[in-house]
């Protein structure tokens, strides 16, 4: 998994980037399938936001939070993130699975067996 950090009109200590790392390292115990993750945190005023784009089985979950503090809206973006990845693996394994084809064909009897129905002597 691949996480990328950009700051924005703001400049980020080395403690909230490791934060950071730290914080969204534990989204792999959810979801094995996570490809990447990019973190922006942007500051205007004084109000960061903290957008996180997590991309994993060919789709895009997109989390944005702010505050005062940059940790603080990461801590945020990242506790909202994991609500939703633990929801989306729920659904998941949840869901009904479909019947597939027999051997390649639309529910027919494979070639070579046949169905025989024995006659009932009374």
């Amino acid at each position: 998994m691949q996480i990328h950090l950009t700051a924005r009109h703001c400049d980020l200590g080395p403690d909230v980037r490791e934060f950071a790392h730290a914080r969204l390292e534990k989204l792999h115990k959810y979801d094995s399938g996570i490809q990447e993750v990019r973190v922006i945190v942007s500051q205007e005023r004084k109000l960061h936001t903290a957008e996180i784009t997590l991309r994993a089985h060919q789709q895009d979950v997109v989390i944005t939070e702010s505050h005062v503090d940059a940790r603080a809206a990461i801590e945020l973006a990242a506790a909202r993130l994991e609500d939703r990845i633990r929801r989306r693996k729920e659904k998941r394994v949840s869901a009904p699975r479909r019947n597939g084809r027999l051997n390649g064909t639309d529910g027919a009897q494979p070639e070579g067996t046949e169905e025989t129905v024995a006659d009932d002597e009374y």
